[in-house]
């Protein structure tokens, strides 16, 4: 039995099983690229260590593949052989349970298991982390939120874990409104863990939805190093840079970003995927050509319509492809998403059933240009959008499409507050984005004016 870097108990047995698990948590933390081979490196020396299996096996399931469930399964039943075999502590039992409740479909009892060890345990970071990344991968931006503010009692100065757990607070509170407070503490995140990438792409957001673009940029240059040291999270802190470039109406620079950095890899990672798409759905809907992009992506939706993981993920593969070339798939992602909402009472099922359908729907229409059916969808699919996952500033994309859908359908009343609501949300700031569109929809109502909006 040793200690670990954050003062909890591990059934370690080997000083260089714990380097290299100390070494994997802040690296996790951390977002950086070592991760996954440093868990290896642990497991490697020390085959039953029945939390780092459990651990494995979360991450897998943390990236939205199908796939990956086989080899989280399999970690799970190795960690529970292994724990029948050797000394397992009452706190990593719990990650077994975690793990176990996921695979099942239930994410939110996983976040239970993690809580359950916070509330023993509050000083245990990677337990913090886990989650504090379920709940995102949920919209569980409150939870999120409290879970953080209840462990600030036990994170001293001198806790290794602080700057990320500040980190963490910073984004949390970005992402239920509290603005000024988000900026300090993401701020000072830095301060503490320089690679705390997810802190400076907290402060990011505080830009991005508080309407300072330029700053934005300010903020970002001269930090790369802050986040190059990342595994695919490096492409969506140049995506938030994209975006603030975008707004500045600075669009060879989007477009530099977008083919190399943000897409330079083509990877089938389905947060890569939402960067490209939502980003070239944006260009679009400035009326902006974008070449073939969209196809290289269309081709590995394609190859994940029957995934069903996310359906953050789905939404983001049915842009790719209704907008590249393999838009006859498009129809089967819906039919798969549709017979998913009505298979399991699982966490996934019912955010296929609630927003899943009436989005998938939404968007497809969209693409069709039957913008009234489509706004008709993408209106109903708000109520519960944020339960899709993401942040706000990723869901905006949708938040785009709907208030645009409205617009060409000719519904200006009801797109107006759309604007209004989004802009309440952002600190009562007004984007470029919100103001082409009040313009848009002044015109509109003009005598005999033919609204002209781009259309792809």
């Amino acid at each position: 039995m040793k200690q670990d870097i954050f003062g909890q108990q591990v059934t370690l047995e080997t000083d260089p099983g714990l380097y290299d698990w100390n070494a994997t948590q802040l690296a996790f933390l951390a977002h950086s690229a070592q991760t996954a081979d440093l868990l290896a490196a642990v497991l490697r020396a020390e085959p039953g260590f029945a939390l780092g299996l459990a651990v494995k096996g979360l991450f897998c399931l943390l990236q939205g593949r199908c796939e990956l469930n086989v080899t989280a399964a399999e970690a799970l039943r190795a960690a529970r052989a292994a724990a029948a075999q050797g000394e397992i502590t009452p706190r990593e039992s719990r990650y077994l349970a975690a793990l176990a409740a996921w695979l099942v479909g239930k994410p939110t009892l996983a976040v239970a298991e993690m809580e359950a060890v916070l509330a023993r345990n509050p000083g245990d970071t990677m337990a913090m982390k886990l989650s504090h990344a379920i709940r995102f991968v949920l919209g569980d931006a409150a939870g999120m939120r409290r879970s953080v503010e209840a462990l600030l009692p036990a994170y001293a100065l001198d806790h290794p874990g602080r700057g990320y757990l500040l980190g963490c607070h910073a984004f949390a509170l970005e992402e239920t409104g509290d603005y000024e407070r988000a900026e300090i503490a993401g701020r000072q995140a830095l301060w503490q863990a320089p690679d705390d990438a997810w802190g400076l792409h907290a402060v990011a957001h505080v830009h991005e939805m508080t309407g300072r673009a330029r700053q934005g940029l300010a903020w970002l240059t001269g930090r790369e190093e802050a986040w190059s040291h990342c595994n695919n999270f490096r492409y969506h802190v140049w995506w938030h840079k994209a975006l603030m470039h975008l707004d500045q109406g600075e669009i060879d620079a989007v477009f530099d970003l977008y083919d190399q950095e943000i897409r330079k890899d083509h990877t089938d990672d389905y947060r890569d995927i939402s960067n490209g798409a939502s980003l070239l759905m944006r260009l679009e809907l400035e009326g902006l050509d974008v070449g073939g992009r969209w196809d290289e992506m269309a081709q590995i939706a394609a190859r994940r319509t029957e995934d069903g993981s996310l359906i953050f993920a789905d939404l983001h593969y049915l842009l790719a492809l209704t907008h590249g070339d393999e838009k006859t798939t498009a129809h089967d992602l819906i039919r798969r998403i549709a017979r998913d909402a009505q298979s399991s009472q699982t966490d996934s099922a019912e955010r296929m059933a609630a927003p899943g359908l009436d989005a998938a729907e939404g968007l497809l229409a969209f693409s069709e240009t039957r913008h009234g059916d489509a706004f008709r969808h993408l209106c109903r699919a708000r109520a519960t959008m944020q339960l899709a996952g993401g942040s706000h500033a990723q869901r905006d994309v949708f938040e785009r499409i709907t208030i645009d859908a409205g617009i060409r359908a000719g519904c200006f009343d009801q797109a107006e507050q759309l604007l209004a609501e989004r802009q309440a949300q952002r600190a009562g700031t007004e984007d470029a984005y919100a103001a082409a569109r009040r313009a848009l929809i002044a015109a509109g109502r003009e005598p005999d004016h033919a609204l002209r909006v781009p259309v792809r």
